[in-house]
């Protein structure tokens, strides 16, 4: 039923974009994976909230040309609220005439998400020279179209993300390593919406990476996929 449910998903948000012609609008916004579709292991280090990569998955060849290709996340978080993960409210949205449109509006540029503001997603190849994005550092999260609440409970909460990438923003026929995490709450305010717009390179080695996102601070484990970006049309 999950991956049905993840398919569905995957499909309304590809009806949303399917008119974009491969561009954004972008503007500038303010642990290793396990085999497969990054499957999750609830005994290791305790964390508060739990990230699951569901698409892509380890060493797919996905997407036409550098674009079409999907990230598709399942965020849980345990012992908080609703309004304690930070999410804000449905989304469905893009670029253009999508951006913040009926019937559940939502923001579309770089950066912290404005429905999920504690997410963080990451490319490493992740293009410098676009208008809005700042290389592999640049937060991707305010970029995803369809986000919503899938369970609930008192005090449990699962949020399904996704997006599909309209433009070769990450390169095209490259190996790219895919980063997501959910920051901490920094400021102490009981919710997790601190993620910041651009992640630098917290650690002087040269590269943007899980290490920087730890150094940051987070709530989930940081979790990554190594795949490729099809150039072939």
């Amino acid at each position: 039923m999950k991956k049905m449910t993840t398919a569905l998903t995957a499909l309304t948000a590809l009806t949303v974009t399917a008119a974009l012609g491969g561009t954004y609008a972008a503007t500038a916004g303010g642990a290793s994976a396990a085999p497969g579709a990054g499957h999750r292991d609830r005994h290791q280090a305790a964390k508060s909230v739990d990230v699951e990569i569901l698409a892509p998955a380890r060493g797919d060849n996905a997407g036409i040309a550098g674009a079409g290709w999907f990230v598709d996340l399942d965020i849980e978080f345990d012992d908080t609220t609703l309004a304690g993960t930070g999410f804000t409210a449905n989304q469905l949205t893009g670029p253009a005439a999508h951006n913040n449109t009926a019937p559940f509006p939502g923001s579309f540029s770089t950066g912290a998400d404005d429905r999920m503001p504690g997410l963080v997603v990451l490319t490493s190849t992740t293009n410098s020279t676009l208008p809005g994005f700042s290389g592999p550092g640049t937060n991707l999260a305010n970029l995803f179209n369809l986000t919503g609440v899938t369970d609930r409970s008192k005090n449990d909460v699962e949020i399904w993300d996704t997006w599909i990438v309209g433009a070769p923003i990450a390169g095209k026929d490259v190996t790219t390593t895919l980063t997501v995490a959910v920051i901490d709450d920094l400021n102490h305010d009981g919710i997790y919406n601190d993620a910041p717009a651009v992640v630098t390179d917290q650690n002087a080695d040269g590269h943007i990476d899980r290490r920087d996102l730890e150094i940051i601070g987070v709530a989930s484990k940081v979790e990554t996929v190594d795949f490729r970006i099809n150039g072939a049309s």
